[in-house]
């Protein structure tokens, strides 16, 4: 039995085991199904929800790396490996590109480590850390030796910061990790929300360890970011492939958004 192992509390659900069982995988325990089966009693179309919420990360990695060139990514509230994850997609598209994954279940990061290989041009680094405490991030030596924050950064919270209850500390969070980003950086968020689901089923869900927030909200995430088209939509109307058949807002009630951190920026290749 590994450290990271003798650490997990399997008699508690946890979100990032929750998803992994919405998504089909096997990385879960009782709790985590039992909490993901009352979820999905409520809400019967979560599991559609999770799989257009991770569809949303992976086609605005793909933008982020092929049409903005960024290179640098921090993605905060990882989850447990699965396909296509961030560095996956955007080391397909540019070899050199690096990650920083962050997630505080010590059985994403040993899975994480175990699974998420970097290229060899490029590099992948984990931090066991909480969203709720950025300062932890943000000095943690394994950052700063992978990533150059005086170069742009995508920094990609995706379907996390409904984990943060309380909306001023979410966007102070939110502030705080910006701060230390250079201008060309940008913003990545998806984010439960109620404003397309009936009131019965938001009263429902309020019971749980999340929080559905209203567009004004989530638009308040983004505050003085200069969002990229479509600006802030659900998460299955932002830039679908051709043909694609969507799911309605409905069944992924979840808003995403790109955003860009102002200011002029000239992004390196870093070796």
């Amino acid at each position: 039995m590994t450290q990271d192992s003798t650490r997990i509390d399997t008699s508690a659900a946890h979100p990032a085991r929750r998803y992994n069982y919405w998504l089909g995988g096997k990385d879960n325990f009782a709790a985590d199904r039992a909490s993901a089966d009352a979820i999905e009693r409520e809400y019967p179309d979560i599991r559609t929800a999770a799989v257009q919420n991770r569809r949303f990360l992976q086609r605005a990695v793909r933008f982020l790396t092929a049409e903005a060139g960024i290179r640098q990514f921090l993605d905060i509230g990882t989850g447990l490996p699965t396909a296509d994850n961030t560095h996956e997609v955007a080391q397909q598209i540019a070899l050199d590109s690096r990650i920083v994954y962050v997630d505080n279940d010590p059985l994403v990061l040993a899975h994480a480590r175990a699974l998420l290989t970097s290229s060899a041009e490029g590099r992948t680094e984990y931090i066991e850390a909480d969203l709720h405490d950025p300062r932890v991030i943000l000095d943690e030596p394994r950052l700063r030796k992978t990533l150059d924050l005086q170069q742009p950064v995508a920094l990609m919270l995706v379907a996390v910061l409904h984990f943060v209850a309380d909306y001023q500390q979410a966007r102070s969070i939110v502030a705080e990790l910006l701060a230390q980003l250079a201008p060309g950086s940008y913003l990545v968020a998806s984010h439960a929300t109620g404003d397309f689901l009936d009131e019965a089923t938001r009263q429902k869900l309020s019971a749980y360890d999340f929080v559905l927030r209203d567009r004004d909200q989530f638009t308040g995430f983004l505050d003085g970011l200069e969002l990229i088209d479509p600006g802030i939509t659900p998460i299955t109307s932002w830039r679908p492939g051709s043909g694609e058949v969507l799911p309605t807002p409905q069944q992924a009630s979840v808003y995403g958004a790109v955003a860009r951190v102002p200011g002029s920026a000239t992004a390196r290749h870093l070796r």
